[in-house]
């Protein structure tokens, strides 16, 4: 007896789910989320989870497509890691130098500036896409998604639709993270609040890297 394959509805509702609970736990996309909706707003928020959903695309599509077992995981897994670390340590620089700078200029009474490096809606995009795309994390999601045997059965239509209900589901909370936190940060703003966030993310990025060095090393 043939076992029966999940039909497309199914899939959908699955996927979404699926990119819904991976999409939400603490990391250096929803942190950096949360600091950009916290400093700019919305649409600053906005721009780098639609970059990360792009890269995601490309890991779903690559999976999808098969890609010769992803070039041989174990081989760009370590390429990817430290192509990751070293981006979250750049990202850590970055904001803790502005937030030092810009304590110093609160202690002199100056109007403190939080750092515009990154800050554009489409650096941010940039900055997304390149941190889901470096990260060793999402090509394992990818492979194991797409790998399984109700997968294989389904064939590329059945994958093509898990992907983008997958996708679907990571962009509904990238907006409803970004909204959320735009409003709240629309009513708590000032330098100092941005400070503060600018130096919590900073050490975020350095937590990240630093666990992302350990599992490389270990």
């Amino acid at each position: 007896m043939h076992e029966m394959v999940a039909s497309p509805p199914q899939l959908a509702l699955y996927g979404f789910a699926l990119g819904w609970s991976v999409a939400w736990p603490p990391g250096p996309i929803n942190a950096e989320i949360i600091r950009r909706g916290l400093a700019r707003g919305l649409w600053a928020a906005c721009g780098l989870g639609l970059g990360a959903a792009s890269g995601d695309t490309v890991w779903a599509a690559a999976a999808a497509l098969g890609a010769g077992a992803l070039f041989d995981f174990a081989r760009i897994r370590l390429v990817l890691s430290v192509v990751s670390s070293a981006l979250l340590l750049l990202l850590a620089a970055l904001f803790l130098r502005g937030a030092a700078r810009g304590a110093a200029a609160w202690r002199r009474g100056v109007d403190a500036q939080t750092p515009r490096r990154f800050e554009g809606g489409a650096a941010g995009y940039l900055l997304g896409f390149g941190l889901a795309l470096s990260s060793p994390w999402n090509v394992a999601f990818w492979l194991a998604v797409m790998g399984t045997p109700d997968m294989l059965q389904a064939g590329f239509t059945g994958a093509s639709v898990l992907a983008g209900a997958v996708l679907l589901g990571t962009i509904t909370w990238v907006f409803l993270l970004s909204g959320a936190v735009a409003v709240f940060g629309l009513r708590f703003a000032s330098p100092l609040w941005n400070l503060a966030a600018s130096g919590a993310s900073g050490f975020l990025m350095l937590f990240f890297a630093a666990r992302g060095i350990g599992r490389l090393l270990g």
